[in-house]
């Protein structure tokens, strides 16, 4: 391993760090979201500087202590320059790498699968060293090996000037077997009010609280399709974006969305198959009793029978009762696959992450 790849690996060591140790503010970050991609998450490091030397004496500091009189406003203006400003670092974290971070720090246990829907997987496994290969896996230590070995043979090998010159038949290179491994199929439908006492800050700790489940879902399935379901009075299915950028308005009726979540399932998603996950976010206001007692008779009949978990997420609002968090509490007390979470702010979210996925469900 180079010195580069020692450094390199050192300084991921120390994202991991830093990412623990203040995991519950970058799981309240909105501004990580926009900085997702596909297969990573670029998070910003302030803390993590470029080493760089100065110059000078620091003869006086501390605030207030510049030139000016007291009360005299800072504008900010200065002098244009050529010198580089001092920024903070990004380090890209895999998803797959932040997952297991999350399942550390939460001490979330692995979760069982269920169900006989199984898609094989081919994943490439590094099992030994060949003498033929694309230069791309040529493994140098291997190969410096086989040279050195080749020229104490010959008797050219000098200690006292260490010089070895691997030729072409030194080389050697990482060989691979493609494994196939079984993946187990889930399905995640996502239910959000979008009535109009839900506003721009409760939409917010939805986004950031779906994204970390999406993240530990996916770490336990390799197959896992996600659906998204908006209602105020009337429920529809809509897409990620539509989820998250629907302005509110209207009134409430929860049992639409729980209605229609339950004939896509039935309609796609045999149980038999399937691990099944429901999340449905409000701030609690649904327009009467009768509904709540629909919502419950779904949940009971319907719902909870074929689910691995239901999760519903309150979040609070200026506009909305919270009725709705007390009657599932007291329509199901004792229920293992009902799981609640009240949700104040985005600095809760660390807890109603642990809340929802500490079950293993």
């Amino acid at each position: 391993m180079s010195i580069i790849d020692k450094d390199l690996d050192r300084f991921k060591e120390i994202v991991r760090g830093k990412v623990r140790r203040e995991l519950r503010k970058y799981m309240s970050s909105r501004e990580m979201l926009g900085r997702q991609g596909k297969k990573t998450v670029s998070i910003p490091i302030p803390d993590i500087q470029i080493p760089r030397l100065r110059y000078g004496k620091n003869e006086q500091g501390g605030v207030g202590q510049g030139e000016g009189d007291e009360g005299e406003p800072v504008d900010g203006e200065g002098q244009a320059s050529d010198k580089p400003g001092e920024h903070s670092l990004e380090a890209e974290v895999s998803l797959e790498e932040l997952a297991r971070i999350i399942g550390e720090e939460l001490e979330l246990p692995r979760i069982q699968p269920r169900g006989s829907r199984q898609v094989d997987s081919a994943k490439a496994r590094y099992t030994g060293i060949s003498l033929v290969g694309p230069e791309s896996l040529r493994h140098t230590r291997r190969t410096y090996k086989q040279a050195l070995k080749r020229q104490i043979a010959l008797g050219t090998y000098d200690p006292r000037r260490p010089v070895i010159i691997p030729i072409k038949e030194d080389r050697r290179y990482r060989s691979w077997k493609v494994a196939v491994e079984p993946s187990f199929a889930a399905v995640i439908i996502y239910m959000m009010d979008v009535s109009g006492s839900m506003g721009q800050k409760q939409k917010d700790i939805v986004r950031l609280e779906t994204f970390w489940i999406d993240t530990w879902l996916q770490h336990n399935y390799r197959n896992l399709e996600t659906r998204f379901i908006i209602h105020d009075a009337k429920a529809r299915e809509v897409d990620r974006d539509t989820f998250f950028r629907t302005r509110e308005s209207g009134g409430t009726l929860i049992s639409t969305a729980y209605g229609l979540a339950n004939q896509i399932v039935q309609a796609e998603y045999p149980v038999t198959d399937w691990n099944i996950y429901f999340f449905h976010f409000s701030d609690g206001d649904n327009w009467s009793g009768s509904d709540n007692n629909k919502c419950v008779d779904l949940l009971k009949k319907h719902m909870l029978p074929v689910a691995n978990m239901f999760g519903y997420g309150q979040v609070d609002s200026h506009y909305g009762s919270g009725r709705f968090l007390h009657v599932l509490k007291e329509n199901f007390p004792d229920d293992q696959r009902l799981i609640l979470s009240r949700i104040p702010n985005r600095e809760a979210i660390m807890d109603s992450i642990r809340e929802f996925l500490g079950k293993g469900r």
